[in-house]
């Protein structure tokens, strides 16, 4: 009899939690117009942000003189692939563009090789003097030498207008030495190194076959924050850099939108480019989208891990 009322108990239990579940907490006016107001909000902010690249796309894909005429609104008028023939015809911007995708690449390989390498050592609780080194990086983020002393030090390593100007200078950011930091003392638990040890692999190896395949989510967050500021890089270029060989697509890209120095090589058809004021407002949209592509290319690859590498390493160690 005890076993049956237990079981009786058990099921008349589940039967009403099943009905608490079913019965959904009803809103009230109130709550469902708040709601209403936080939706519109968002819609709103996201018209604000969405609008500038819908137009710059649009801007893009019209002719000169719908752009220059202020007919383009929304979607592209008179449509025309003119400003994209333009830039391909023109041999400094793909000059600059296989540069910026040169220091990109091995810009991004070199920081997160370097951030790996002193991240790791860091966050191990075993490491004679981590407390000092973090206390001398992190000085290096309040305070700095200058621009000055930078220059004299990069013309002193015999770097100066080389490519490897655009990738040591600006190699290790310690932020993300510290997220990094991070990430290894919460997910990388101590008891795999000591199995590791007892098992004959060396650090190099345990940071090479364990470590690294288990930081996928703050290696996309290293590869994405990284790539994007070296894409982006230009102050660099405009300090160290004197040939033009060597500039990336940012620098051409200030040369034509700032300077207003257009190549006459991208007067690829005089009865479409009639006005120059046209060509460089069509450029202006061409370029900045062709410069966007490849941070939106990455991004879908690094986007689910990025979410979850940039919240666990921002918590505190």
């Amino acid at each position: 009899m005890l076993l049956l009322n237990g079981c009786r108990k058990r099921v008349y239990g589940r039967q009403e939690g099943s009905k608490l579940k079913r019965s959904a907490i009803k809103e009230s006016l109130n709550d469902k117009l708040f709601l209403l107001v936080v939706y519109a909000f968002l819609v709103f902010i996201l018209i604000i942000i969405l609008y500038p690249l819908i137009y710059i796309l649009s801007s893009s894909f019209s002719s000169p003189q719908a752009v220059i005429s202020g007919k383009v609104w929304l979607l592209p008028v008179e449509p025309s692939l003119a400003g994209y023939k333009a830039i391909f015809a023109n041999k400094q911007i793909l000059t600059g563009y296989a540069n910026s995708l040169f220091y990109t690449f091995f810009g991004v390989l070199i920081s997160v090789s370097l951030t790996i390498m002193l991240a790791y050592p860091l966050s191990k609780k075993t490491f004679y003097g981590r407390s000092l080194i973090m206390i001398l990086l992190v000085i290096t983020m309040m305070f700095s030498g200058g621009l000055i002393p930078l220059y004299l030090t990069v013309k002193k390593l015999g770097i100066l207008d080389t490519r490897w100007a655009m990738l040591l200078p600006g190699a290790l950011a310690v932020w993300q030495v510290i997220i990094t930091r991070t990430f290894f003392q919460i997910t990388i638990p101590s008891e795999l190194s000591e199995a590791a040890e007892l098992d004959g692999c060396s650090d190099l190896g345990f940071l090479a076959r364990v470590v690294i395949p288990l930081s996928k989510p703050i290696l996309a967050v290293l590869v994405l924050m990284y790539a994007v500021g070296q894409w982006n890089a230009f102050f660099d270029a405009l300090i160290y850099l004197k040939s033009q060989n060597l500039f990336p697509l940012q620098i051409v890209l200030r040369n034509i939108l700032i300077l207003n120095t257009i190549d006459p090589s991208m007067m690829v058809d005089a009865n479409e480019l009639q006005v120059r004021q046209g060509l460089k407002d069509l450029l202006k949209y061409s370029l900045i989208v062709v410069a966007t592509v490849p941070v939106l290319a990455i991004y879908p690859f690094v986007q689910k891990h990025f979410v979850k590498g940039i919240m666990i390493g921002s918590l505190k160690g």
